[in-house]
């Protein structure tokens, strides 16, 4: 017993027999007396011979809290003497890297050595073989591991532990035996283990590891299943690896059976909706290629179609009838939707600032109404579309006593929602950008928002006040204020020279049409002044100037119409974006135009969190009335980081004399992108990469429209949302460019909003 005695030592009346009068312990320190008498298998008014001394003994000595134990006898009082063993006060490792020492920990801790813990010697020898199996699982084969046991004080000891990891073990060779189907090629593509490539270093993709395998082999069959073999199996797996523990070889037997087609499709159960409407939702058709993946997606839909009529746990099981003779699947699915289910109450938790009311607007699910499924998730994406919250999670418990209700639960971590921004930005467009920004975007928790802005940059400078109440009414209508003054020095940025200094004033009003439709309208008062170098006065600006003046007074007046079924106003993924927007200033004005802009994003998902985005942007303005062009400073204009990159910003489009960028009152622009995930970041939701094709260019009202015309680059660009703003870069390869053209390849932008 790891050199520890199990002895009875006795006075001159230990071989004789005795009734147990009283019993006392001696030695404890940390463990109650409670304990002894509980492991003892000997109690008051007992007999006690050697035999069941001994048996005493091997009881407390097999708690593993004790490094001796002695029985003794003072004269009918049974004397139990311990020496407690120490505890563990910390357990330390040095020389890991390729697990952390948090995930070590919690491996020793299942098998019973964590802090705290009563140290037991004969339990290292486990714990070295946990240690290791948590680094072969790694493809640390070559791992060496050396314990010490200090000694703290009389009660505790350290353990610690130097890890020597060595070299993770490379998959030298992955074979698949008994694929026809489906080439090595072709299997491995998705696997997450490979050989060496030239990427493996920064991948670690040809690092073994046991859990990667077992994900790998899961895809396998996923591969099979998806694709008509519902009879594939792994027969089995051999993983060797050299006597030198540097090279792993992976072998793979599989057995594919037969392709099989869908047969019959039918419902059974109690279907609560039509079956004509449940069937719209079956993707599985006779005739098809079974797939395990069309089954689940079409009881997923099933039972979130029956969780909006308030079933909230349905169950739909797909149940094939396997033909093996002909190959065909016959496909049942098995509805049953148990209970109705009705909401009790809607609660929120953790809006200490933010009032109910604010949060209870946005509730698509009611309080007395059955429980969709549909209108929770819907209501939890309101919530965090609000920009007060970290966080949203939603929770349905039952109602203790009740089988038919459920109360909906929302806690929100809110975060600030008043801010101080003072910073410094930088664009190659703007140059430097110093921004000032007082906001409350829920003011006094009343969801109202309040703010003033301040920004001085080599183009422009700003002040804004505005003031927003997103539920003007019941009815979700908004109104907002807005004043602003701003001062452009246009000759900064790649086009004609001029300077602008403009006053304007307004109302705005916002109404949702529907979840996803949005009308917004609203008036304005500008006025503004134009100051020119006649110097360099192109003559179709000086016309302008001479017919109309410099200093303007308009009253503009604003509408748009938006669809958005994005799942996220920053960086969402799937969904459609498409606005249309017109300005028209009225008759009384010094100058009458229009101008109307369309924007059209789309987001479709693509395998391996490959997204496809797809943009549109068309544009068009024109005089009407005494006015007889569109203003040259309500121009279009395009290239830059938001246009057509790879092309200077604004430089695009027709020129004045000095070779510099007018504008055009037509704007067409668009491209496509490949949103590609980020390696080791898929966690970080700030960052994107993508890869991207952008095209077009504007036109004035006398250009003859040319192909030719349409300017277009490709590269790589990436986008990150620090915590001191926005940084986005790309690196552009254009063509179809002209003798002229502004070129510039690399573009960024820092501390500005796009």
């Amino acid at each position: 017993m790891c050199g520890l005695t199990m002895l009875v030592a006795a006075s001159a009346h230990a071989a004789e027999t005795f009734v147990v009068d009283d019993i006392r312990v001696e030695g404890l320190d940390r463990i109650s007396p409670g304990a002894i008498f509980n492991y003892l298998p000997i109690s008051v008014g007992d007999s006690v011979d050697e035999k069941r001394s001994r048996d005493g003994v091997r009881a407390l000595f097999k708690t593993g809290l004790f490094k001796d134990v002695r029985l003794e006898r003072d004269g009918d009082v049974l004397v139990v003497i311990v020496q407690e063993r120490e505890t563990i006060s910390d357990i330390t490792f040095e020389g890991n890297k390729a697990i952390k020492t948090e995930d070590l920990l919690k491996g020793l801790k299942d098998v019973g050595f964590a802090k705290g813990e009563v140290f037991n010697e004969s339990k290292l020898d486990k714990v070295r073989q946990e240690l290791k199996r948590q680094y072969y699982a790694n493809g640390k084969y070559g791992v060496r591991l050396e314990d010490e046991v200090i000694p703290v004080d009389d009660r505790t000891v350290e353990v610690a532990f130097t890890i020597s990891e060595g070299e993770a073990a490379r998959i030298k060779q992955i074979n698949i035996i008994g694929n026809e189907a489906f080439t090595d090629e072709q299997i491995r593509e998705n696997f997450k283990l490979n050989t060496p490539n030239w990427i493996s270093w920064f991948t670690k993709d040809d690092q073994y590891s046991k859990q990667k395998l077992a994900g790998d082999l899961e895809m396998l069959r996923s591969l099979y299943n998806d694709n008509g073999y519902l009879n594939f199996s792994v027969d089995s797996t051999q993983v060797s690896i050299t006597p030198d523990k540097k090279d792993v070889y992976v072998t793979v037997n599989v057995t594919e059976g037969e392709k099989f087609v869908v047969g019959d499709v039918k419902l059974a159960g109690t279907l609560i909706v039509k079956p004509e409407d449940l069937f719209k939702l079956v993707i599985t058709r006779k005739g098809m290629t079974f797939s395990r993946k069309d089954l689940t997606a079409t009881s997923k839909a099933i039972t979130d179609r029956l969780g909006d009529e308030g079933y909230a746990f349905a169950n739909v099981n797909a149940i094939p009838d396997i033909d093996n003779k002909n190959r065909i699947a016959g496909i049942t699915y098995f509805v049953d939707p148990g209970q109705r289910v009705y909401v009790r109450r809607v609660n929120f938790f953790g809006n200490a600032k933010t009032r109910d009311e604010v949060l209870r607007r946005e509730m698509r699910q009611l309080e007395g109404g059955w429980i969709s499924t549909a209108k929770v998730e819907r209501s939890k994406v309101r919530l965090r579309r609000l920009g007060f919250f970290e966080d949203v999670n939603v929770e349905t418990p039952a109602v203790p006593g009740s089988t038919d209700q459920v109360d909906v639960n929302f806690t929100v971590k809110e975060r600030p929602s008043g801010n101080l921004m003072l910073g410094v930005g930088f664009s190659q467009a703007a140059g430097i950008i110093f921004n000032t920004n007082v906001q409350q975007d829920n003011f006094l928790g009343t969801g109202k928002s309040v703010n003033f802005a301040f920004s001085n940059s080599e183009i422009n400078q700003v002040f804004r006040l505005g003031y927003m109440n997103p539920y003007w009414t019941v009815d979700g209508v908004a109104r907002g204020f807005d004043l602003t003054y701003q001062k452009t020095d246009a000759g900064n940025t790649n086009i004609i020279r001029y300077d602008t200094r403009t006053l304007s004033g307004g109302m705005n009003f916002g109404v949702p049409i529907t979840e996803y439709h949005f009308l917004n309208f609203g008036a304005s008062y500008e006025s503004t002044e134009i100051n020119t170098n006649p110097l360099f006065l192109d003559p179709i600006i000086a016309a302008f100037l001479a017919r109309e003046g410099n200093s303007y007074n308009l009253i503009r007046i604003t509408g748009g119409f938006s669809y958005d079924t994005r799942n996220a106003a920053i960086f969402p993924d799937r969904g459609t974006l498409q606005r249309i927007r017109g300005d028209v200033t009225v008759p009384g004005g010094d100058l009458t135009f229009f101008k109307v802009n369309y924007d059209s994003r789309y987001f479709i998902p693509l395998a391996r969190n490959y997204i496809l985005m797809l943009r549109g942007e068309l544009g068009y303005g024109d005089a009407y009335g005494d006015t007889t062009e569109l203003p040259f400073f309500e121009n279009f204009y395009a290239g830059g980081p938001r246009s057509v990159r790879g092309y200077q910003q604004n430089s695009l489009g027709p020129e004045d004399i000095f070779g510099r960028a007018l504008g055009g009152n037509i704007e067409i622009v668009g491209g496509a992108e490949v949103i590609i995930p980020v390696p080791f970041l898929a966690e970080f939701k700030s960052v994107r990469l993508s890869t991207f094709f952008d095209a077009g260019n504007v036109w004035s009202a006398d250009d003859r429209f040319e192909i030719s015309d349409v300017r277009m680059s490709a590269g790589l660009s990436g986008i990150w949302m620090s915590p001191f703003g926005m940084l986005s870069v790309s690196i552009a390869q254009p063509f179809r460019d002209q003798p002229g053209d502004n070129v510039q390849r690399f573009q960024f932008n820092f501390g500005t909003q796009f």
